[in-house]
C-alpha cells in the first residue's frame, strides 16, 4: 500500500510541477497581458491542486490533510478573484486585448 501511495505522490508532485513549469512558459510566450493572465491562473489552481493532493496523500489522515485541505479552498478563492481584479483593472486602464490577426491582411 505504501508504494502505491508513494507513487500516486511522485505522479501528482511531477504533473503539478509540469503545470507551473507550463504556466510560466505560458506567461514568458504569449503576446499580451490577458492572455498571459490567463496561462498563468488557469494552470496555478490545477498545479496546486495536484502538488497539495500528493501532500495530502503522504500525510495520510491528520490534521495537516486538513490544513492542506484549507490551503486549497482558500486557494480556489482567491486565485479566480485575483485574476478578475486583474483584468478588470487592466480594461479600466484603457489595456485592450489582442482579439485577432487583423493586422496581417
Amino acid at each position: 500500500m505504501n508504494l502505491l501511495i508513494d507513487s500516486l505522490t511522485m505522479v501528482c508532485l511531477a504533473l503539478g510541477c509540469f503545470l507551473g513549469l507550463t504556466g510560466g512558459i505560458g506567461i514568458y510566450r504569449l503576446p499580451d497581458f490577458f492572455t498571459r493572465l490567463h496561462a498563468s491562473s488557469v494552470t496555478d489552481s490545477a498545479c496546486a491542486f495536484l502538488i497539495l493532493f500528493g501532500l495530502a496523500l503522504q500525510a495520510g489522515w491528520s490534521l495537516v490533510t486538513i490544513k492542506l485541505g484549507l490551503v486549497f479552498f482558500f486557494l480556489v478563492l482567491s486565485s479566480p478573484t485575483a485574476s478578475h481584479a486583474l483584468a478588470k483593472t487592466a480594461l479600466n486602464s484603457n489595456q485592450q486585448p489582442l482579439l485577432g490577426r487583423e493586422d496581417k491582411r
